[in-house]
């Protein structure tokens, strides 16, 4: 699987990720957390293979990323960036089939038409596929990206492991949206055995969908584990400088905190 080994990345002599190991597991959501600036954005690009380790390692099924044709990579690993931009007007349908040209050359048959409709339908976009982009609100638009990914990778051969890297996915969403993304990706992510890492700065967003939690500070990792156990006072007082408390929902199982006072 996708893995980071003793991965640092630095630029102009400061370390923006900071000796970084981790592994992301099939059929797993893990939420990536931390405040501005800690370097979540840098590891996601380590992992992607957008950006090479200054020392360290990132790897796919034990080999670094920089060895795979890209190509090949991206038939095994989707990246969903903060900001997609397309220069013309695409219609929903047409966006999602950008996913399939590693699969299809360019050149989208019957099958990749199917498995772009799946994705719009399972991004909650399906009413978007004959609308251009460029005529949908932003988080409207975030749906039709989120399906591109989609089709990307999820309904590939379930013996092959893959990847989705998604950073900050529910920024532009409204918030019944957002935990509708989050829940529609944890679900395909068991069903398809699809390993996914999401950037995200709700704390209590992401303790309520992901599996794991990682929190990453100052660009090291200070945090790796289910999120009962991750998401403690004295954790978040390291990581976000604020400290919290945590309270019991009736009828919830996963962890919810409230700010008690910010640390200046």
């Amino acid at each position: 699987m996708l893995a980071l080994e003793q991965a640092t990345f630095e630029r102009r002599g400061r370390a923006l990720v900071d000796t970084v190991s981790l592994a992301l597991r099939p059929g797993e959501l893990a939420g990536l957390i931390g405040p501005n600036g800690a370097g979540k954005s840098t590891l996601l690009g380590l992992l992607s293979g957008r950006l090479t380790p200054t020392r360290g390692r990132a790897t796919l099924d034990g080999i670094e990323l920089g060895r795979w044709t890209p190509t090949t990579l991206a038939r095994r690993r989707a990246v969903l960036v903060q900001e997609p931009a397309l220069a013309f007007a695409f219609t929903g349908l047409e966006v999602a089939l950008l996913g399939r040209h590693p699969h299809c050359g360019g050149h989208p048959g019957h099958h990749d038409r199917q498995i772009a409709l799946q994705a719009l339908h399972a991004a909650d976009a399906a009413a978007f596929a004959h609308r251009p982009v460029d005529t949908l609100s932003g988080g409207e638009r975030a749906r039709v990206h989120l399906a591109r990914v989609l089709a990307q990778v999820a309904w590939e051969p379930a013996d092959t492991a893959r990847v989705l890297l998604l950073d900050e996915p529910t920024a532009s969403l409204d918030l019944a949206h957002q935990h509708a993304l989050l829940a529609r990706v944890r679900r395909l992510a068991r069903e398809t055995g699809l390993a996914v890492l999401a950037s995200v700065h709700d704390l209590n967003l992401a303790a309520r969908h992901a599996d794991r939690l990682l929190v990453l500070s100052a660009g090291s990792l200070i945090a790796d584990g289910e999120p009962d156990g991750v998401l403690v006072p004295e954790t978040v007082q390291r990581g976000f400088g604020i400290a919290t408390a945590r309270v019991a929902v009736p009828g919830q199982t996963h962890p919810t905190l409230v700010v008690i006072e910010a640390t200046t």
